[in-house]
């Protein structure tokens, strides 16, 4: 039985150990995201033509 108790605390120190160096990487900016917003930028005029297509689509369909 002792060592049921063992290894659930050295697993919850593991899973602190874990949470501790996700919460740090977080933090330190590891996760942001720089390449979608430069690439976003390529495709903002096919955005806007869809848009624009979708509007003008719906435009002519409402009946005046």
């Amino acid at each position: 039985m002792s060592v049921i108790y063992l290894l659930i605390s050295i697993s919850i120190v593991v899973a602190a150990a874990f949470l501790y160096a996700f919460i740090r990487a977080v933090r330190s900016g590891q996760y942001d995201d720089d390449y979608t917003p430069s690439v976003r930028m390529l495709f903002d005029d096919e955005l806007l033509t869809k848009t624009k297509t979708l509007t003008n689509k719906n435009e002519e369909q409402k009946p005046i």
